[in-house]
């Protein structure tokens, strides 16, 4: 969207870039090699920036969970795109923005490797009790005194949400020689001759485990129910790298605290940055701080992917990922 030529011209030659996720210095220095930058990681600092150099930005780049309200949308006049800097936008406006006129679009594609790779760590390590075995071993405890624990190897896996992460998942599984399910809105022809489930209850039913990994934007709150939860039974185990949102927390907390589910473990949290208070006191949950999808690699290439689409948009060009 060009700039309104009623408004007063910018203080500066390069477009103003409001940057709202904490970022490294590395990648701030690429972004300032073709912008001038407005910094603003905190809330303090948002609001700061919002009010004061709102009215020239023009670009702004952010994550799924930071998100970009409408009335900042509002106090940015020359404001012509919104980036996500990943894969998820649920808490961009996206009924504003695109009112406005606004270019929008995500990361999708640049860590979904790295999240699929994390997916099926988490998972070996919640059915291996790979935690639990080091604990042990630390206290003294050799593995004669410890119960075996199964494999992954021809088990059934379910996976929620087979996007493009959801493949790379199905892709990791089926080299572990595991059966693979999946739910989705709708059933795909390119799912790895994986088995298509018209529920996510379903699935459940009928898999051993299940990783979460629904694509990122807006989904309803809580599809994983406590019926869904309890349907692998004592022995299966839930793995979420989606959104936090998706699993019911406190029916996760029930279902390990009766027995009705063998373990979970969890990168993402409707709490974030602050841990699931209901899930700390399980040995057999484990926990990881939304790391999901950080690697040098992938943060790099989400970077990349940025300025790519920055130039596009400036060239009046399509952009890679449009939401």
């Amino acid at each position: 969207m060009s700039a309104n030529p009623s408004m007063p011209a910018p203080t500066s030659s390069r477009r103003k870039l409001l940057v709202l996720m904490p970022t490294a210095e590395e990648h701030l220095a690429q972004f300032r090699q073709r912008y001038d930058v407005i910094y603003a990681p905190t809330a303090e600092a948002r609001g700061q920036a919002v009010a004061g150099q709102g009215p020239e930005s023009e670009l702004v780049v952010t994550i799924g969970a930071v998100g970009l309200r409408a009335y900042e949308m509002a106090a940015m006049p020359r404001l012509g795109a919104v980036a996500a800097q990943g894969a998820g936008y649920e808490a961009i406006d996206l009924a504003a923005a695109r009112a406005r006129g606004l270019t929008l679009w995500n990361g999708a594609g640049t860590n979904d490797s790295c999240v699929a790779d994390h997916a099926m760590a988490l998972l070996l390590a919640s059915v291996r009790a790979l935690p639990q075995q080091e604990a042990a071993l630390r206290a003294g405890v050799w593995r004669d005194a410890l119960p075996l624990r199964p494999g992954v190897n021809g088990r059934k896996l379910g996976i929620l949400g087979l996007g493009t992460i959801g493949l790379r998942i199905a892709k990791r599984a089926l080299a572990f020689d595991m059966e693979v399910g999946y739910h989705n809105r709708r059933e795909r022809h390119d799912a790895l001759g994986s088995r298509y489930f018209d529920s996510a209850l379903a699935l459940a039913g009928w898999a051993d485990f299940l990783i979460v990994a629904a694509p990122g934007g807006p989904a309803p709150r809580h599809i994983v129910t406590p019926e869904v939860l309890k349907a692998p039974g004592p022995q299966g185990h839930v793995v979420n790298i989606a959104r936090g949102s998706l699993v019911d927390r406190a029916a996760l907390a029930a279902a390990l605290a009766a027995g009705e589910l063998g373990g979970a473990a969890l990168d993402v949290y409707e709490s974030e940055p602050k841990p699931p208070e209901a899930l700390l006191g399980f040995p057999n949950v484990i926990l990881t701080p939304h790391i999901a999808g950080w690697s040098p690699e992938s943060v790099q290439a989400t970077v990349d992917l940025f300025l790519e689409n920055a130039r596009r948009w400036e060239a009046g060009e399509a952009v890679l990922t449009p939401l």
